[in-house]
């Protein structure tokens, strides 16, 4: 589980082909969860950490067609020096979606699980943490009322958020890890 680049040259290549903040946000938020639930789960912490940050490493260049998301990303992350396993990993969290030919497939490792309900999770805290006026003193059981309310924030994605269920975790012990790896890096995010 080597990583070919520095958290620095990621950054890097992301602001390359991304150049809106709110989605470079959306990855640092990625990033923060998914080095939260390594260390929940015993996991390679910077391996993970590095999949959060680097999982839409083509949005900015695929946005205008959402079918085209992740497949300019195994070519970015051949060139940038990762495996074929890491940007497998990647690849993974737009099974199901109508995208890059990955409407079929489906997750079937923590791994791939872990990735799909992190990134998706944000989307969540975030649209709460704006109507909230920040993220400071966010709770799980307000972040659960949002969840449920399938009108708030209805772009996000319930059934995937629920596979962190398939981790072994509940949504109350997912939403706290989520909601503390944010408030981490509040500032960072603009809160």
């Amino acid at each position: 589980m080597n990583l070919p680049i520095t958290r620095e040259q990621a950054l890097n290549l992301i602001e390359y082909h991304n150049t809106e903040s709110s989605d470079i946000i959306h990855y640092l938020e990625s990033e923060a969860i998914m080095g939260a639930l390594a260390l929940r789960l015993g996991e390679n912490e910077e391996y993970w950490k590095m999949l959060g940050l680097l999982h839409d490493i083509d949005w900015g260049l695929t946005k205008g067609n959402s079918a085209e998301h992740l497949t300019k990303a195994p070519s970015i992350l051949k060139n940038a020096g990762f495996d074929d396993e890491f940007i497998c990993i990647v690849v993974s969290h737009g099974y199901g979606f109508d995208c890059a030919g990955l409407k079929e497939m489906k997750r079937t490792r923590n791994i791939e699980f872990a990735l799909a309900c992190a990134e998706t999770v944000t989307g969540l805290i975030h649209a709460y943490a704006l109507i909230r006026k920040g993220i400071d003193g966010m709770e799980v059981t307000g972040l659960k009322k949002r969840f449920k309310d399938k009108k708030f924030a209805a772009g996000v994605d319930r059934e995937i958020i629920m596979e962190c269920e398939k981790l072994g975790l509940s949504i109350d012990e997912f939403f706290d890890i989520a909601i503390k790896a944010v408030q981490s890096i509040a500032k960072e995010v603009g809160f």
